[in-house]
């Protein structure tokens, strides 16, 4: 479906844990592309990678102050992908809510 085409990029960025780790990393406050590949002991070609595809998937916010790239979460980072489970679940319990009923319904009928 179109309309959930970010979840796409979204769940592709989160099946990594290097990618998992930078975003716990950032949730504690920004931090430099220099210090990120310290942290996760990366090239700094390998980091950008992985902060370009958060950036792509809405979830990394960078910025260039004079020769220092500094990265921070998104704002709502996350909020579109919470809503859509919820949404998910709530239609996965309704169905389970539908078959409890009619077990119940069958075991009274027999």
């Amino acid at each position: 479906m179109v309309q959930y085409e970010f979840l796409d990029a979204s769940f592709g960025a989160l099946a990594d844990p290097t990618r998992r780790g930078i975003l716990e990393h950032l949730g504690r406050g920004p931090a430099t592309v220099s210090e990120l590949a310290e942290r996760f002991e990366m090239t700094l070609t390998g980091i950008k990678k992985h902060i370009g595809l958060l950036e792509e998937a809405g979830m990394v916010v960078t910025e260039k102050r004079g020769r220092t790239r500094y990265c921070k979460l998104a704002a709502g980072v996350l909020d579109r992908e919470t809503a859509w489970m919820q949404n998910y679940r709530r239609a996965l319990e309704a169905r389970m809510d539908r078959l409890a009923e009619f077990l119940e319904r069958t075991e009274q009928d027999e």
